[in-house]
């Protein structure tokens, strides 16, 4: 009977942990070129962090985001000595981590010196994968978040 009870338990011990552990990790998104971009993977991160220029970027969206609502989402990026940066582009991406067709991308426009807002709505309930991709130049740098919708949930 007493191992009985310990399979049981060990068995709903795991698939907690299974479930923490697919939350609270990537989500697996691959990329569809994901071989050309990998090849020389090394190289390429030695030149982003030769290239990093210490901003401080930040995501800020409502704690409390609902299905189909229009939200306002803003992101603000700082140098080293905490002066605004103004950059080429910002495009805010929302990948769905469950279904890829959901996925969408909209360019943000710049409000202020280093505030940059855009307006948009999250089509389906559940966990969702932001990526704020900033470009400069030649130079690309990305600030990542996951978010959940119709879930107070946001740190």
């Amino acid at each position: 009977m007493i191992g009985w009870v310990a399979m049981v338990a060990i068995f709903f011990s795991m698939n907690l942990f299974m479930i923490f552990m697919a939350v609270d990790n990537n989500p697996g998104l691959v990329n569809e070129d994901f071989y050309e971009r990998g090849q020389d993977y090394e190289e390429n991160m030695m030149k982003r962090r030769a290239n990093d220029p210490g901003w401080q970027m930040k995501i800020q969206l409502p704690r409390k985001i609902d299905v189909d609502q229009l939200i306002a989402a803003r992101f603000t990026v700082k140098d080293k000595s905490d002066q605004p940066v103004t950059v080429d582009q910002v495009m805010f991406h929302a990948y769905r981590p469950s279904d890829a067709a959901e996925d969408f991308s909209v360019p943000m426009l710049q409000v202020a010196p280093g505030v940059y807002e855009a307006e948009l709505r999250f089509p389906l309930l559940g966990a969702w994968d932001i990526l704020v991709s900033v470009k400069r130049g030649e130079d690309e740098f990305n600030t990542p978040k996951r978010i959940g919708v119709g879930i107070d949930w946001m740190p």
